[in-house]
């Protein structure tokens, strides 16, 4: 199974929403879904369905981030990676028109929670890693080519 590069900042909301959905939200769906049972008939009792359903969407939940948390790969900053972009770099891009873009390289699990972060996967982020401020690089798009220039790169400690 290939590794899931995470930054620590990820890696600790990955651990948080875990720890939530088992210790919070699990143990309040349980009590309505036996207190909804109690009442008799669970084939139109909508507590019962409604709280049964969510049960399964947390068992769900749980199951995956258990299995994202084990494969883990935890990439912390290092003076070494100072000057070039590389995972968890912050990047200010900025193409021949004077359209900018910052963003953040991060792994798969950190994307959908913010907007200006994107995955290392992507076009952008490959087509960015190594490079050094005022270097240009090409992204190759569904449009065409992009060129763009590397206007500054910073890292956040951990």
């Amino acid at each position: 199974m290939k590794p899931n590069f995470i930054t620590r900042a990820g890696y600790e909301a990955l651990k948080e929403e875990l720890d939530l959905l088992w210790r919070v939200e699990r143990p309040e769906v349980t009590k309505k879904v036996a207190w909804a049972a109690s009442l008799g008939d669970r084939s139109e009792n909508a507590d019962y369905i409604y709280n049964k359903k969510r049960l399964r969407e947390i068992d769900r939940r749980v199951r995956y981030l258990r299995k994202r948390i084990e494969i883990a790969k935890v990439v912390d900053y290092s003076d070494e990676q100072k000057g070039r972009v590389f995972f968890g770099a912050w990047v200010e891009i900025e193409n021949e028109s004077g359209e900018n873009k910052r963003f953040r390289i991060v792994g798969v699990d950190e994307i959908y929670q913010r907007k200006d972060y994107i995955s290392i996967d992507s076009p952008m982020a490959r087509a960015v890693l190594g490079k050094e401020v005022d270097e240009e690089f090409v992204v190759s798009t569904p449009s065409g080519l992009l060129e763009w220039y590397v206007i500054s790169i910073e890292y956040e400690s951990s």
